[in-house]
């Protein structure tokens, strides 16, 4: 992949191009590009003057930044304690049944990924679903048909 290495100089400099904000740096690359391309690691390790090592250690460890590709619409399936007792694995086997994909990966056509996580933070709302940052709450088997049509068609 070519990456614009003046978008990402923007990006650098934009967090004051400090080695400490190399997470924010990465989160704003990830939001530019809908993922980390690695090469912009290895950019960004370049002119921060950080080993690589360390800069793929941190593109690796938090779960929220991803070195693959992500589809256009990201959704998240709550399996805390509350949304796994209320139905949590059978809305992520749905969405998996329904995108023909599976958890942590991205469509074909590079329309959705999905992931999990252990808490959203709202177990009232139990179980949870969040689509492009948008909570669908008390999700059952059926609604995730409707979640998946209302992002197909433009949400």
């Amino acid at each position: 992949m070519d990456i614009d290495k003046k978008k990402l100089d923007t990006i650098i400099k934009k967090n004051g191009g400090e080695r400490n904000r190399i997470l924010a740096i990465y989160q704003d690359i990830q939001s530019e590009y809908r993922y980390l391309p690695k090469e912009a690691v290895q950019y960004v390790c370049g002119r921060l003057d950080i080993p690589l090592v360390k800069g793929f250690e941190v593109a690796t460890f938090y779960k929220a930044l991803s070195l693959k590709p992500k589809g256009k619409h990201s959704v998240c399936v709550c399996l805390g304690t509350a949304c796994h007792l209320k139905g949590g694995p059978a809305i992520l086997e749905t969405f998996e049944r329904e995108l023909k994909v599976k958890r942590d990966d991205t469509t074909e056509d590079g329309m959705f990924s999905v992931d999990t996580v252990n808490c959203l933070g709202a177990c009232a709302l139990a179980p949870l679903v969040r689509v492009d940052g948008k909570d669908f709450g008390k999700t059952s088997p059926p609604t995730v048909k409707k979640i998946i049509k209302e992002f197909k068609h433009g949400a």
